[in-house]
């Protein structure tokens, strides 16, 4: 019997005894199924990290200078105290960060909150997140404007109380209008709108389009930090090389300015993508592991079903294994019989829980936050993985069919 004759014999099996057939793959496929799932998951909120969160956070070849991190987990107490520790970043610290910046980078300050906005033509307020800036913040976010304008260098040294709003306010605040020119009250205090941008979608289910950006030097910095300190301060270089120099230079300059000694540890801390994406690696690596670990003992006890249902085959069919020895079929010609069997059965189990897996992983991310992508290694290796357990559950009922003896099996009704 050869290769794709054992196949089609296989084959055949699955659809003669459809019962037997569906639990003896059961376990192959929902293992591949959880498999399958979770790693498309993973995949997802990778490339959704790398490609968009980490860019749209913090922009491209962009760090940002804070008190303390944004990014990161399992804070221990002691760490916490640290930080509370550290002195703030006002004003002033930026007009000395900005004289000892390299030639050719961005800067902006930033300081952000949650506030209540209320206008004339909607009756109920409602939250929305408040950004008080200044410098190239609309350049170094790539914020493009879909009506109106961004905000003058003017209106930021004075402190006009102007703003730019994101589509989600725009559409609450004022239904059925055009934004522009109209007046936002954000604490009791009218700003008026000068510009609409373009829309952000979402990242992990946080709407990007209910923004409020306004001059610093306006009434918002006191709504978003009351000590008068700013939340960060972003620094855009040209290029990656160039956002590492002006690290750098920030960092021996702030040290040197807050009189830090060589043994002393900064107390600040600059954010890149490559900070974020770093917090996130450790993220990515738990939930890869958590998330192989049920597939994994799947495939165990859907192995072992496997390997039992190929034992009773091997007695179902041992008068069939006498006739063919009797007719010269070798030990091997028996063994490989079993084997590719077992692997095909294991086999169709893997693809069928790939097709499963791919559904369950795009019906989790049209209804959850969790993006999904399919990584075409995970087919592959999942395709791999199911013929190597049905090899190896297949090895030990094969042994046993090619070491009957001829004659007793033809004697077996």
């Amino acid at each position: 019997m050869n290769f794709l004759e054992a196949v089609r014999l296989a084959l055949d099996t699955i659809r003669v005894q459809k019962l037997k057939s569906f639990f003896t793959l059961l376990g192959v496929t929902v293992s591949v199924m959880f498999l399958i799932a979770v790693v498309s998951i993973v995949e997802g909120m990778t490339r959704y990290v790398e490609d968009d969160f980490a860019g749209r956070i913090l922009g491209a070849n962009t760090f940002t200078l804070r008190r303390f991190p944004w990014f990161g987990n399992n804070v221990t107490a002691a760490e916490w105290r640290e930080w509370q520790r550290r002195p703030r970043i006002y004003h002033a610290d930026v007009d000395f960060i900005k004289s000892v910046l390299p030639s050719g980078t961005r800067y902006a300050v930033e300081s952000q909150r949650g506030l209540y906005a209320g206008s004339a033509f909607v009756a109920r307020q409602k939250q929305v997140e408040v950004h008080a800036v200044e410098g190239d913040y609309f350049t170094v976010k790539k914020y493009d404007l879909s009506a109106g304008r961004t905000i003058s260098q003017q209106e930021y040294e004075a402190g006009t109380p102007v703003i730019v709003i994101g589509e989600e306010v725009a559409t609450y605040f004022f239904p059925n209008l055009n934004p522009i020119d109209h007046d936002l009250r954000i604490n009791g205090i009218p700003y008026r709108v000068v510009g609409l941008i373009e829309h952000q979608g979402s990242l992990f289910g946080q709407s990007l389009d209910k923004l409020v950006i306004g001059p610093f030097q306006s009434p918002l910095s006191r709504l978003t930090n009351p000590r008068g300190d700013i939340g960060g301060l972003l620094v855009q270089a040209p290029t990656d090389v160039m956002m590492n120099e002006a690290m750098e230079t920030v960092r021996e300059e702030l040290r040197a300015h807050r009189h830090l000694r060589p043994s002393q540890g900064d107390n600040f801390v600059m954010e890149s993508s490559a900070s974020a994406l770093a917090f996130f690696a450790t993220i990515k690596t738990t939930m890869t592991i958590a998330g192989t670990a049920l597939p994994a003992i799947g495939l165990i006890v859907g192995g072992m079903v496997i390997m039992n249902i190929m034992l009773v085959a091997v007695v179902e069919r041992t008068r069939e294994i006498g006739i063919r020895k009797s007719l010269g079929a070798r030990r091997r010609d028996i063994m490989s019989q079993f084997i590719v069997e077992a692997a095909t059965l294991s086999t169709v189990g893997a693809m069928i829980g790939i097709i499963f897996g791919i559904v369950a992983a795009k019906v989790v991310s049209m209804n959850t936050p969790l993006p999904s992508a399919v990584a075409p290694w995970s087919i592959v290796a999942a395709t791999l993985l199911g013929t190597t357990v049905g090899i190896i559950s297949g090895v030990y009922p094969a042994r046993r069919a090619a070491r009957l003896d001829p004659i007793e099996a033809l004697r077996q009704e």
